[in-house]
């Protein structure tokens, strides 16, 4: 049988952008050769898979794929050569993805100072991240064979590393792609049950979608207006994320699909191009006002374009429809990558603020790489309001974004004297008036889609703390810990001084015992915070010199500062919970966001101070955690069947919803009296309009009395529905 391997090179080559003269191809193919040196047929179509998605995919050409080849060569070219050989932009690509090589061969990424690291090989050339993704997406389509904790650590490194670059970048298939398989990988068994829901569901969906797009079609083509149309069914972590957000099952999720048209034009006329379609699908099927997006006058900050609307389709239901040209769609696919093939429109210059963004964030040692990537997650998921400065000047931010953002947006000086700002409304955005009066605004204000912003500033304002509740975008975030962290040196340094110069007349010795007593003493995790409240004059000098001087244990060592969970386990918890085999005498408690009761899949989250918080594994709050923070997370179980089951209760809250019916209260009270071991702490019900909804606080043994109970109650006549607070579908 012949072989595979020169058909698939000819369609890469084929796929390859700006692959036009023949030393072009002559790179390629020596990048080509190299690569596959002494690999087997099976490794070289594993490689072509990966230059295909850097090309099809993403959208790249030669350099990139050059670089995607070489990087995964197994004798790659000496660093030293590579310019003389492909060039000196391949040579300064092939260091970002070398030195990304260098910190995963530690195998431990989420750590701070190799994170800031991989940071850096990111800001160096917005191609190496590209390429970079592009590995790792092709990592994850072959993890199947995988052992199942290397897949979960996978899963963990694409949700917290991985997908917000992807989202920064305008890759939203890709984006979408890794989110599923990350959940699959995560949690195997939500995942399918879902994704069975699809599937059974897909006939009705098309036979539905044919209906829905019939008379669109038709008067499309009436008035000879040239277009695609697309479907797409959202994925299942899409779909996950709406049934947590709504709590809602999987039927009452409206907006499983979205239907695409995309128009044949160019130029000057997109705009009206798209409006003209708007207005035949509005025409045929009433929208929702709330729900109207246009990216079109206002891109988003990635470059994304598209018109959006939700309207009311046969059998009322919502449908999500899209409308964007050949151009924007290219754009929203293959985000910041497809700007190379349309100069002109912004692309490149949305690359080098990205990037600058990244280099300014990272210029200082000081400020933690990874408190800086939880920045950067926190407005992936985030819609983007549009406000103009004083000269009336556009600026994007994510939505929540303050006055103070806006301040440090302007410059870092202007942001760390801002006291407020006054606020003028009356701007147009798309469609849409905003209304306003003039106003002064302290920094917490909100910005809203059309303000216009003066700021205010005062020689005497500067940075706090609290500035960190207040500000969202990752510029302000960075300026202001980079100001405390230096502030706080800067006081640690006068405080630890002053200690010295008194201790010295005091003729005691300050050594680090004296220290490590001081900080216990007066409740302080380090030796810098004590410093700094002292040259706060928080702490008399003399209260602290009678401290040491009638302290029995001078002599003797201090004992370590107390380990931040290194407490007994409270006795009400009955010695039931095993957290991670390894940690030893650890204070947990019960997290009230989802109630764990005993039997539930559970899993642990350090939290700062409290020791380690028990969630549900489904819990809405630990899967964004996991996504956060998960070098904090620690695997949770209970350690074995109690021998006195009644001896521990655990409280959960059920919502409980339906129709008004008679003796309605007394059925409900009667189901959970059936069982003697279920005991009712509270009962709050809320009726209208014959429709009732309320809570039920009930203390239980185990997860299987409460799944007993919540079978009985959804027996009870008038009752539709009955699920705990933070459950999918249960």
């Amino acid at each position: 049988m012949a072989s595979p391997v020169p058909s698939r090179y000819r369609a890469l080559l084929r796929s390859c952008k700006n692959l036009v003269t023949r030393d072009d191809l002559r790179l390629v193919c020596k990048a080509f050769r190299l690569s596959i040196a002494g690999r087997s047929e099976e490794e070289i179509l594993q490689l072509i898979d990966l230059a295909m998605i850097v090309t099809s995919e993403i959208g790249l050409g030669r350099t990139s794929v050059i670089c995607a080849l070489l990087h995964k060569a197994a004798a790659p070219p000496d660093p030293a050569e590579t310019p003389a050989l492909f060039g000196d932009k391949v040579a300064l690509i092939m260091k970002g993805l070398q030195d990304i090589s260098r910190v995963y061969a530690t195998r431990e990424v989420v750590n701070s100072d190799n994170f800031r690291k991989l940071l850096l090989s990111f800001a160096e050339d917005v191609r190496v991240q590209l390429v970079f993704l592009a590995e790792k997406l092709h990592e994850l389509r072959l993890a199947d064979n995988r052992g199942v904790e290397e897949q979960k650590k996978l899963a963990r490194e694409a949700n917290y590393i991985y997908i917000p670059f992807v989202h920064h970048l305008g890759l939203y298939n890709i984006k979408s792609e890794m989110e599923d398989r990350a959940l699959r990988f995560s949690d195997p068994d939500l995942y399918h049950s879902i994704a069975g829901k699809l599937e059974g569901s897909k006939d009705a969906r098309e036979q539905y979608i044919a209906a829905f797009i019939a008379p669109i079609v038709d008067e499309m083509n009436r008035r000879g207006i040239k277009f695609k149309m697309k479907y797409r069914t959202k994925t299942v972590a899409s779909i996950l994320n709406k049934m947590l957000k709504a709590q809602v099952e999987f039927e009452e999720v409206y907006d499983i699909f979205a239907v695409r048209f995309i128009i044949d034009s160019r130029g000057t006329e997109e705009k009206a191009d798209c409006w003209r379609v708007y207005s035949i699908v509005t025409d045929k099927y009433t929208p929702n006002p709330e729900r109207l997006r246009d990216w079109i006058s206002v891109p988003k900050s990635n470059g994304y374009e598209s018109l959006q609307t939700t309207v009311l389709g046969p059998e009322n239901r919502w449908v999500e429809v899209q409308i964007r040209t050949e151009r924007m769609d290219e754009i929203a696919e293959k985000g910041f990558a497809a700007h190379w093939k349309y100069k002109g429109v912004g692309g490149d210059k949305a690359i080098e603020d990205w990037l600058a963004g990244l280099r300014e964030a990272l210029d200082s040692r000081e400020v933690n790489a990874m408190d800086l990537l939880d920045d950067i997650k926190i407005n992936v998921e985030s819609k983007e309001v549009h406000v103009f400065t004083r000269d009336g000047d556009l600026k994007t931010f994510p939505d929540g974004a303050t006055i103070l953002d806006f301040a440090y947006a302007i410059h870092t000086a202007v942001g760390a004297r801002c006291i407020g700002g006054a606020v003028v409304g009356d701007k147009r955005v798309g469609e849409k008036i905003v209304h306003s009066v003039k106003r002064n605004e302290s920094l917490r204000y909100v910005l809203k889609n059309g303000d216009q912003i003066t700021i205010l500033t005062s020689n005497t304002q500067q940075p706090s703390v609290d500035w960190l509740n207040i500000a969202v975008t990752t510029k302000a975030r960075n300026k202001i810990r980079q100001f405390i962290f230096e502030h706080s040196h800067a006081l640690a340094a006068i405080g630890k001084e002053t200690l010295l110069r008194r201790f010295k007349n005091w003729k005691i010795e300050l050594t680090d015992d004296v220290i490590r007593r001081l900080q216990q003493h007066y409740k302080y995790k380090l030796a810098i915070d004590f410093y700094q409240a002292v040259a706060e004059e928080k702490h008399d000098l003399i209260e602290i010199k009678e401290f040491i001087t009638k302290s029995n244990d001078e002599d003797k060592p201090a004992p370590p500062a107390p380990r931040e969970v290194d407490v007994a386990p409270p006795a009400e918890a009955g010695g039931v919970l095993l957290i991670d085999r390894a940690v030893n005498n650890v204070a947990y408690e019960f997290a009230t966001c989802c109630n764990p009761v005993f039997g539930d899949e559970i899993t642990g989250f350090v939290s700062i101070g409290k020791g380690v918080k028990i969630h549900r594994e489904h819990c809405k709050n630990v899967i964004d955690l996991q996504r956060r923070y998960p070098y904090r997370i620690v695997k949770a179980s209970w350690t074995r069947e109690r021998e006195n089951k009644s001896a521990t209760s655990y409280q959960t809250i059920l919502d409980i919803s339906g129709g008004e019916h008679p003796n309605m209260m007394t059925r409900v009270s009667e189901a959970i009296a059936k069982d003697s071991r279920i005991i009712l702490r509270g009962l709050t019900v809320n009726s209208k309009e014959g429709a009732f909804n309320g809570k039920i606080t009930v203390l239980v043994p185990d997860s299987d009395h409460l799944s007993q109970l919540i079978s009985r109650l959804k027996r009870v006549p008038g009752v539709s529905r009955v699920f705990r607070g933070d459950s999918v579908g249960e």
